[in-house]
């Protein structure tokens, strides 16, 4: 990933931070097992598992089979932790997920990689835009998008202790860095990482440094916008959108996947039934994926802090009407 240009790339990758946070946890805790759809060298599991050889297991490349063997591990007492793409572990396992998950009260560990754009040359067939609607229809199922290490970590540690479904997507390479080694992030309760008055700005993952970026340009033109960064987007934080909807009575959502059934779907339900606000949504619209790289992907599918701008001063001057 390329960093925005007043933001700074972190030195670890974010499938390193996943492979060594499952190697401490499998460590500490017996009943920790990893789970492996044939891309053990692509999430960096191929470097723990002389560790934990007997709590990493590859499937092969059967991901529905695997979302099954997770959920009879957790009928055992176990805790399983099953990664793969984005895609692989909704679209196509989404009945296994469904049904023999979440319908039987199990405990899986979902890490979906390679999110949206950032599947970059793997292309369409690897580059899920819908990931986050489908685990979201799912009852009582937890969907997080981390948008840095620190994030991703302490989601990762917060998950092996509670019980259910929990689905966890992120990039597989370099974030941005937003937090500090002890932040604290809570289920249903969203960041305010900047304040401002005219507008808000509801972003998650690779969208928050983008967003950020937009909030400084937008300085420049005298539109101060607030950014959140809202990676609990199921259970999502109600209080927090109608707090800002209030606020700055316009609002802006920025997510690297589909407009329908995102983040920005999310938020919408919460304004509609609670705060009706002007709103627009950044985002993939009714377009599959494509071979590309990163900052070609996201000119093309207009998930920049040009775009970002560009929205917000719409709304502005819709409010403002």
């Amino acid at each position: 990933m390329t960093a925005s240009k007043n933001y700074e790339l972190e030195s670890v990758e974010m499938r390193q931070v996943y492979a060594n946070t499952l190697m401490e946890m499998a460590k500490e805790n017996p009943q920790v097992i990893g789970l492996e759809a044939d891309l053990m060298s692509a999430i960096s599991t191929n470097k723990i598992i002389k560790e934990i050889p007997n709590q990493l297991i590859n499937t092969g490349i059967m991901e529905a089979n695997m979302m099954g063997v997770a959920a009879g591990l957790s009928l055992t007492g176990r805790i399983p932790f099953v990664h793969t793409f984005g895609q692989f572990a909704t679209r196509r396992a989404f009945d296994q997920l469904f049904i023999s998950g979440a319908y039987a009260k199990t405990n899986i560990k979902i890490l979906g990689s390679d999110s949206g754009v950032t599947a970059e040359h793997n292309g369409g067939t690897h580059m899920a835009f819908e990931d986050l609607g489908l685990v979201r229809l799912i009852p009582n199922c937890h969907v997080y998008e981390v948008s840095d290490s620190t994030m991703l970590r302490y989601l990762l540690l917060k998950v092996e202790k509670e019980h259910g479904i929990h689905y966890i997507r992120t990039i597989r390479k370099n974030a941005v860095k937003l937090y500090p080694e002890n932040e604290v992030f809570e289920a249903g309760k969203g960041k305010v990482l900047r304040e401002g008055e005219d507008v808000t700005i509801i972003a998650s993952g690779i969208m928050v440094a983008e967003s950020l970026e937009a909030a400084d340009i937008l300085q420049q033109q005298g539109i101060k916008a607030a950014v959140i960064d809202m990676f609990t987007i199921k259970p999502i934080d109600k209080d927090l959108i109608v707090k800002y909807a209030q606020k700055t009575k316009a609002i802006v959502t920025a997510e690297n996947h589909n407009v329908i059934g995102g983040l920005g779907s999310a938020v919408a339900e919460v304004l509609s039934e609670h705060c009706p606000t002007p709103m627009k949504r950044i985002g993939v619209k009714e377009q599959f994926g494509q071979v590309g790289k990163l900052e070609y992907l996201k000119e093309f599918y207009q998930l920049t802090a040009k775009d970002i701008t560009s929205a917000v001063e719409e709304v502005v001057r819709t409010k403002k009407d």
